[in-house]
């Protein structure tokens, strides 16, 4: 118990609120090349950011007066990045059960909402933005139906004011293989498994469907019949059902993809967004000309057969964007969320082009998660959310200097500089005892 209440309070320790530059302070960057993502590059252009906002973008710009002004000569800025797939702020550590708060129990729970369970003083959550991600997708696991994923800012003291704009309902589409390498069931039950789990997500989706229509027959004449009852899971996938919101579908071997293609067009849903996709190369055509997209990743994974070449993981995005797929890159990580940058270095590596990589990790996501008239790009009128390099984000000899969310300078600190600051300037007390 001790080691518990003191794990607790260094925890605790550890957590200071964030120092930023008042949100309604007029700041320019100036001298700076600028990366805008969909505009082009600007060589010695300048920012100005006011009330968090873009207001002037360009080589000619009027600085006002009275204005912060930081000079980023030989410096480049970059949209923020986006991380299309973690647990940020649901996870702290995963071995401790007391730290995890990203899944529910049963096998149906569309209705939980991952932004309720956000941390906003996440040790993680620094740690990441440091290294230039600025936005992420915290998932929910567990059941089919786990909850809904949320898109959040990697700051702000509530999850409320971290919230990003985007909500999707998580579906964990039924497998019909084996579980792993480790999986000792035979042929016949791992069919009737897959059988049975897809009866059970056309009977949800049957019940779902059914909801929405007595629902909506209700609000068209409600003095001729008599209000549903309510029914939490069936009324969070109101929204899906209506087209109105998103489902994400989280799916990984070719076998299972053409199902997951077979069951919503079946469905006649094009409200879809997939995830995972680890074999997403095999049957890219197929997902293009279906024309979801795609939140790819890990990239920094192994093949999922033996039989794959070593670098499999490594192409899985540039083989799809090859094939006409729209991406986005996931790390599918917390902890080393903030590696994103190096997903998508590798994917570039391994064939996808720069660009398409930079925009895999920026406009794509706001695009897909329909942020893109706030985030994902650096333009007049968007959020002032971007980061400060001195070189490419891809390499990890790269350093970043700056980072803003929504027009806070956040601090360039977290748990890893602390410690390092730590032990560079350690007093060598020992030494001193033993010369007594």
């Amino acid at each position: 118990m001790t080691y518990l209440y003191t794990l607790l309070i260094s925890v605790v320790l550890l957590i200071t609120p964030p120092k930023n530059e008042a949100v309604d302070t007029v700041t320019a960057l100036t001298n700076a090349r600028i990366v805008t993502i969909t505009q082009g590059t600007i060589e010695n252009g300048t920012i100005v950011v006011e009330n968090g906002t873009i207001v002037q973008l360009g080589t000619d710009v009027d600085v006002p007066d009275g204005a912060r002004v930081i000079d980023l000569a030989g410096l480049t800025v970059y949209p923020g990045m986006i991380d299309s797939g973690t647990q940020m702020g649901l996870v702290e550590v995963g071995s401790l059960s007391e730290t995890r708060d990203a899944s529910e129990l049963g096998d149906l729970s569309p209705q939980m909402k991952a932004l309720t369970a956000v941390n906003p003083n996440g040790v993680a959550i620094p740690v990441t933005r440091v290294n230039g991600i600025t936005t992420v997708l915290t998932v929910p696991s567990g059941g089919m139906l786990p909850g809904q994923a949320a898109l959040i800012n990697l700051h702000g003291y509530t999850p409320q004011q971290m919230y990003a704009g985007f909500e999707g309902v998580v579906l964990q589409f039924p497998s019909t293989g084996r579980r792993g390498r480790f999986d000792s069931r035979s042929e016949e039950d791992v069919q009737k498994a897959a059988t049975e789990a897809i009866k059970n997500l056309n009977d949800t989706w049957d019940s779902a469907q059914l909801h929405h229509r007595i629902d909506s027959t209700y609000q068209a004449h409600p003095e001729d019949g008599r209000r549903p009852e309510y029914v939490p899971s069936m009324e969070a996938l109101k929204g899906v059902v209506r087209g109105e919101q998103s489902l994400i579908i989280q799916v990984n071997t070719a076998k299972d993809i053409l199902a997951a293609l077979d069951w919503i067009k079946a469905r006649d849903m094009n409200n879809v967004i997939f995830s995972g996709l680890a074999e997403g190369w095999r049957v890219a055509d197929k997902i293009a000309e279906a024309g979801v997209p795609c939140l790819v990743g890990p990239v920094l994974s192994i093949p999922t057969r033996a039989s794959d070449r070593f670098d499999k993981a490594y192409k899985n995005a540039a083989l799809m964007h090859e094939a006409g797929v729209k991406i986005a890159i996931r790390s599918n990580d917390t902890a080393n969320a903030r590696n994103l940058p190096y997903h998508a270095g590798f994917a570039a590596a391994y064939g996808l082009p720069v660009e398409a990589a930079l925009r895999a990790v920026t406009i794509n996501p706001a695009e897909i998660f329909g942020v893109d008239d706030r985030l994902g790009s650096i333009e007049v009128g968007k959020e002032a959310t971007f980061f400060v390099a001195d070189g490419d984000p891809f390499e990890t000899s790269t350093t970043i200097l700056h980072v803003f969310i929504a027009g806070y300078q956040v601090p360039m600190e977290s748990r890893h500089t602390r410690l390092y600051e730590e032990f560079l300037n350690r007093n060598p007390g020992l030494d001193k005892h033993n010369q007594q």
